[in-house]
């Protein structure tokens, strides 16, 4: 279908703006207003065929729990909106302001970690220059560890053989190479599909493009200047080839307006992220910073409370408080299902943040998937 006249401009509008690789931005902390969050309902390709279902509930929970605070996105491929459309139709209590503030939106994903996935939205750095901006990272499959297997785990050869023995796998389609294409483009899909609905040229975003390929939950600012990440996740071969720290801060530095650098190592292969930052320590606000720690020193959940025993699922399920998620007015944390220390987490973060509402929402799936809350949405500003 061809472009109207108002998308057309709009877009165009947006290439102008692409090539200046001088203009600097800087990237809020999560804690500011939000216009809303996007949410990406799971394919069948980026998921487990035993977990599908869990994983597809756990993302309709979150967005009704987002719902309550502000408008959420839930991005879903067309031939999935009626089984999202349907969950959605089942969240029984929730009150009718608060569902419609969820809207489904047609794109083409597939996974569900929108953070890793999508746009990362920043403002410029010139306070007078009041247009809407967001970069694409071009997510590369968290340093191209998706293979043709179902999810993309690294699995062992014993899980990836009762993986093809599965009574489900036979008829479930894989991540293959188009879908990957997809995964790729999806931060531009994104920002097409909302430039296509803005009502005037100035709600338009521009796509700011840039040579560092990262994933959103790999990187972690307070919004005044100071930046949290793991090497792993980062520096190297298989996200940036030939480009070295130094090189490195410099982009971001100009990408998110940080200048104060703090690198965690990190471990190549310890999960499929290279070990996400948003798992492991979190800005609360400028200078307080919560950090996860051994279940053994009681700040982490016991992880046999989330352990399957499903072929292909994470190892070491993704059990992290810190993968919490700011909302407008509120704070949004997991439960993992361990009720003595899903209450202590309740507690600590309501008084970290008195000023905001805490909820929790009971996760099982996703972190056998690799991920938590942080993981799967990404604010929009």
């Amino acid at each position: 279908m061809p472009a109207t006249n108002k998308t057309w401009h709009i877009q165009h509008r947006a290439l102008a703006h692409q090539a200046d690789k001088t203009k600097r931005y800087i990237c809020p902390a999560e804690t500011n207003p939000h216009l809303a969050t996007l949410l990406s309902f799971p394919s069948r390709r980026s998921t487990l065929p035993e977990l599908h279902a869990k994983t597809s509930n756990e993302i309709i929970s979150l967005a009704a729990a987002i719902a309550a605070f502000e408008p959420v996105r839930l991005h879903t491929r067309p031939e999935d909106i009626p089984q999202a459309q349907a969950l959605l139709d089942k969240q029984t209590t929730l009150p009718a302001q608060h569902r419609a503030s969820i809207t489904i939106v047609p794109a083409p994903t597939n996974h569900c970690w929108i953070r890793d996935t999508g746009p990362v939205y920043v403002r410029s750095a010139d306070a007078a220059d009041k247009t809407r901006y967001a970069i694409d990272f071009h997510f590369c499959e968290w340093g191209h560890k998706t293979t043709e297997r179902i999810y993309g785990a690294n699995v062992s050869s014993v899980a990836a053989k009762a993986l093809e023995n599965s009574p489900q796998y036979a008829e479930w389609p894989i991540m293959d190479d188009e879908a990957m294409r997809e995964n790729t483009a999806l931060a531009e899909a994104v920002l097409d599909i909302e430039n296509a609905n803005v009502d005037t040229v100035m709600d338009a975003v521009v796509r700011v493009q840039t040579d560092i390929r990262l994933e959103g939950g790999g990187i972690e600012v307070d919004g005044e200047g100071t930046f949290m990440a793991t090497e792993s996740s980062i520096i190297g071969d298989a996200r940036n080839p030939g480009l070295g720290k130094t090189e490195i801060e410099a982009e971001l530095g100009r990408l998110l307006g940080v200048s104060t650098f703090i690198w965690f190592p990190g471990r190549v292969g310890l999960d499929v992220t290279d070990v996400h930052v948003d798992a492991e320590a979190r800005f609360v606000r400028p200078g307080v910073v919560v950090v996860c720690r051994p279940h053994e020193k009681a700040e982490k959940p016991d992880p046999s409370c989330v352990e399957g025993d499903v072929a292909g699922e994470e190892e070491t399920p993704a059990v992290s408080y810190v993968n919490f998620y700011f909302v407008n007015g509120g704070l949004v944390i997991p439960a993992f299902g361990d009720a003595e220390a899903d209450m202590k987490a309740f507690e600590m973060f309501k008084s970290l943040v008195p000023e905001r509402e805490v909820r929790q929402v009971e996760v099982n799936a996703l972190p056998r998937t690799g991920g938590v809350l942080h993981c799967v949405t990404q604010q929009v500003v």
